[in-house]
């Protein structure tokens, strides 16, 4: 058996083994180590590409970025934040035909530029929104699958723990990936409130045919921007620093945690303990990321060494295969592959395969970290693994609302994913545009 056959044969086990249930890092370090210690026969070779791989990670000044945006998230969280972009969005929406759920959009687009999580979105806005929502008469199924649909953003927008995580892979400015995601999340932003009041418009069942929108209280704008201008400014200050080049994505990662433990002082929300309890999470989260980028290096090392990315490459190019024709690969791979692994999964497992046929091609890496991100996250609305599907299952704890109502909200929006992500194929530029 050749070195090819066994990288082949290691990208197999390690979606068997992560599918099965192991930990991601200790599936990826694992198949590589006995992968490198076959094809060379020398298990010193092995621990070397271990110990290189482990070095980079440590010394990798980017890295930073990992913990001091996480912190920052979780700072947001407490500050309770969530709850104030929603209810500013809520009231200026509050007069439009299926204005909650476009205030749920808006509402979590905003929180994914200051918290960069598609999973702590899902978790916020099941409970604020859905119960909103369900009190207003609108369908359950629509209530769950615009939470759902939305959540996604958190992986779109910056800051994005699955940019940052494909910026390592991929090699590429992390500020970069940040600048390419704006466009793109603020597509699908629009495309789903626009889906929104078309399927209230056509298909009212949906949505809700008895919604009652009288009683739905008004903020004032006092009232508003004391709500607004907290969010308003930890996005300009990320957000703007670094697309101005006024501040590197770590030094942005560090100014938002500093706004956000001040906004959360200010605001009273956070206690010495409940500080301290912070940052120890902070730190199981960047020790559990870090550990498995640090694992997906050695696995690009091992595909390298196995020659498997060339081997595609000349494979793809041997069948004479169109732009258009290797792009529905990919999205096909990762759409079935999104029924049954995460996210971080699939960008470690497909990105390092088609690296080099995307440089060869001479397309922007940039552009096609978008189109993993989105094509990746589109799995977090479909069964069996759904991962948002299942935390707004299990954070609004209703009999009355199953896991296939979740499954069935969502599936909607998981479309308009997949009409954006075409769009976004077609039109790199509405990716590169702002770099």
């Amino acid at each position: 058996m050749g070195p090819v056959e066994i990288g082949m044969l290691s990208v197999l086990a390690i979606v068997i083994l992560v599918y099965l249930g192991l930990y991601i890092p200790i599936a990826l370090g694992l198949v590589s180590f006995v992968s490198v210690w076959i094809m060379s026969g020398k298990s010193i070779l092995a621990f070397n590409f271990l110990k290189v791989a482990v070095g980079d990670g440590v010394t990798e000044y980017n890295f930073a970025t990992i913990p001091l945006f996480t912190l920052m998230g979780l700072l947001v969280s407490k500050a309770r934040l969530g709850r104030d972009i929603y209810d500013v969005m809520n009231s200026a929406f509050r007069k439009v035909l299926a204005g909650i759920g476009m205030a749920t959009v808006g509402a979590n687009a905003i929180f994914a530029a200051i918290t960069g999580s598609s999973i702590a979105s899902a978790s916020v806005f099941t409970k604020i929104s859905v119960p909103e929502m369900l009190r207003y008469n609108y369908n359950k199924r629509f209530a769950v699958g615009v939470v759902a649909g939305s959540s996604v953003l958190g992986m779109i927008i910056p800051p994005s723990a699955m940019l940052i995580i494909y910026s390592f892979v991929s090699e590429q400015s992390v500020g970069d990936m940040f600048l390419a995601g704006i466009i793109p999340g603020l597509i699908l932003t629009v495309a789903y409130i626009i889906a929104i009041y078309a399927m209230a418009r056509l298909w009212p069942s949906y949505i809700g045919e008895e919604i009652r929108t009288d009683d739905m209280p008004a903020l004032s704008k006092t009232e508003m921007f004391d709500k607004a201008w907290p969010v308003v400014a930890l996005i300009i200050l990320v957000l703007g620093g670094i697309y101005t080049g006024w501040l590197t994505p770590v030094e942005a990662g560090a100014a938002g945690a500093s706004l956000a433990l001040i906004i959360a002082l200010l605001r009273r929300s956070i206690t010495w303990q409940g500080f301290w309890s912070t940052l120890v999470e902070t730190g199981h989260i960047t020790a559990a990321i870090l550990l498995l980028i640090t694992m997906a290096s050695f696995y690009s090392r091992m595909l390298g060494f196995a020659g498997l990315p060339n081997q595609l490459d000349a494979l793809l190019q041997e069948w004479d295969l169109s732009f258009f024709h290797i792009m529905l690969i990919y999205v096909l791979m990762m759409l079935v592959l999104g029924t049954l692994l995460d996210t971080a999964s699939i960008i470690l497992i497909v990105v390092p395969l088609f690296i080099t046929l995307i440089e060869g091609m001479g397309l922007s890496l940039v552009w096609f970290g978008i189109i993993t991100v989105i094509g990746a996250e589109i799995g977090l609305l479909t069964p069996p693994l759904g991962i948002s599907c299942f935390v707004i299952k299990s954070t609004l704890n209703d009999p009355n609302i199953s896991l296939k109502d979740v499954f069935l909200g969502s599936f909607p929006f998981a479309v308009i994913m997949l009409a954006v992500l075409i769009v976004l194929i077609q039109y790199p530029i509405l990716s590169t545009a702002l770099l």
